[in-house]
């Protein structure tokens, strides 16, 4: 005989797997602290790479008109105001990847929490049916 609340149990259980699972698992996995820290200096330096990469492409396009044209003044400005804006970016970025990550990892966690619990649930099921067997 089939029990219903199991097969809804284990339906429930399948479709989280095949969602969330992995990702989740891995996610819960680590502490929170480690996993927002990880999350965020990797968003940090993938930030660097593309400001680097602009700023390579923007120096590369307008060196030459650029030197010709201005003092060294205006250089040392331009220098400043390039450092500021990394800065700014680099900040911003990090604060936003800290958060999301932040509430990814709980989101995570509490959804792994849930799982377990329908394991647990899943275990009792199973417990009775093999008292019940063996009675």
């Amino acid at each position: 005989m089939v029990n219903e609340e199991k097969v809804k149990l284990m339906n429930k259980m399948a479709l989280y797997e095949e969602k969330y699972g992995k990702e989740d698992f891995k996610i819960a996995s680590y502490y929170k602290k480690d996993y927002v820290s990880y999350q965020t200096i990797f968003t940090v330096i993938w930030v660097t790479i593309g400001y680097v990469v602009l700023f390579g492409v923007f120096a590369a396009a307008f060196v030459e008109t650029f030197l010709s044209n201005v003092g060294l003044f205006a250089i040392v400005l331009f220098v400043l105001a390039a450092v500021a804006l990394y800065l700014i970016l680099v900040v911003s970025y990090g604060l936003f990847a800290s958060r999301f990550y932040q509430k990814k990892h709980i989101r995570a966690k509490g959804r792994v929490k849930r799982y377990i619990r329908m394991l647990t649930q899943l275990d009792k099921f199973y417990s009775k049916e093999r008292k019940k067997k063996n009675e």
